[in-house]
């Protein structure tokens, strides 16, 4: 009898035929919720192994709930995954390979090319042009109702300088935008040289020199709410805020209400407040989607048909491999596999 894999949420099918040529695959075919514990509980009672995305929530419960689960595979570095759980409980925690074993394209890749959409997105108002146009009409040829701030000689403030801001800064400088950074750490001098970008030492310098804010750095206790009210009104009634970071970086009632007043221009944002981790159940607030100065995306900055592919086709073919009883190297618990006399993969 094959063995049966349950999965989290619906993913691309050359994933699926994969975990197919060796087990029989159930998929929770749901597009309009995030799988909770009693769903996700059920499946792994009915099933031998479990196929999981970044924000699904396994905790304990889920674990427990069959005695005879062979283990978890994640497309993910980081699951949110009762990590020590599973391991008390003899579950090995497959995830992701690192980026370099996987293909050019990344998460980071992907989401640089999502906020340079977005900020297009805003700069020429595409997504007020598109309801104009199904509403008000094509009435008038180079109507001022809709002018944008454009791009050239405009600046865009990286508010950090990470994986994801390194991609953005060559998708920027072919449009003639002013790129400036701030981060922790300087960058060397030649480095900024070769960017073309220019460093600036205080985050309210960048808030008031940017006509286009991008939160692109970590989330922590220190980034917790790092842009208030006081940070918005920097950035002025002139200036759009763009969030492909974390959600909670920002405030997100004083942010709705800058929106509100006019006190930004507007904002593009793929992160919310409510979601995974901090809560099961992605919530975007009603104001936010009664704004027309607002573009919204469901964290989807990695959503790419051949990035999802090959990621969620990597982590099947890891799972296969497990079924085998030929262990994949990337395994959070590895320790698991030694208590059970297996060998650990190098």
């Amino acid at each position: 009898m094959k063995p049966k894999i349950f999965v989290a949420q619906p993913i691309p099918e050359a994933a699926l035929d994969i975990m197919r040529e060796v087990a029989e695959v159930e998929v929770f075919p749901y597009f309009d919720r995030q799988i909770g514990v009693p769903d996700l509980a059920a499946g792994a009672k009915r099933s031998d192994w479990l196929f999981v995305l970044h924000e699904t929530h396994v905790n304990a419960e889920v674990l427990a709930a069959n005695p005879k689960l062979k283990g978890v595979a994640a497309m993910a570095r980081d699951p949110d995954i009762d990590v020590a759980a599973a391991t008390k409980l003899g579950i090995p925690v497959i995830i992701d390979r690192p980026i370099s074993q996987i293909g050019q394209e990344t998460v980071h890749t992907a989401t640089a090319d999502l906020t340079m959409g977005m900020l297009l997105g805003l700069a020429y108002r595409l997504v007020e042009s598109d309801v104009y146009t199904r509403t008000v009409g094509f009435r008038q040829e180079q109507t001022a109702a809709l002018m944008g701030l454009g791009c050239w000689n405009k600046t865009v403030g990286l508010i950090g300088l990470g994986k994801v801001a390194r991609h953005m800064v060559p998708r920027l400088k072919p449009f003639g935008m002013n790129v400036i950074y701030t981060k922790r750490s300087r960058l060397p001098a030649a480095e900024e040289k070769d960017f073309g970008i220019e460093w600036v030492a205080e985050l309210d310098e960048l808030l008031k020199r940017s006509d286009y804010v991008c939160v692109l750095c970590d989330y922590n206790t220190e980034t917790h709410k790092l842009i208030g009210r006081r940070e918005l009104d920097l950035i002025g009634p002139d200036g759009y805020l763009i969030n492909t970071g974390r959600g909670r970086i920002v405030d997100e009632p004083e942010m709705i209400l800058a929106l509100q007043e006019k006190r930004i221009a507007g904002a593009a944002l793929d992160v919310f407040w409510d979601e995974p981790p901090h809560t099961v159940d992605p919530f975007v607030p009603d104001a936010l989607k009664k704004l027309d100065n607002v573009i919204l995306a469901p964290h989807n900055g990695g959503a790419t048909i051949s990035l999802r592919t090959e990621r969620t086709s990597s982590v099947a073919r890891d799972l296969v491999m497990a079924i085998k009883g030929e262990w994949p190297p990337a395994i959070l618990n590895p320790e698991v596999l030694a208590q059970q006399g297996l060998k650990v993969p190098a």
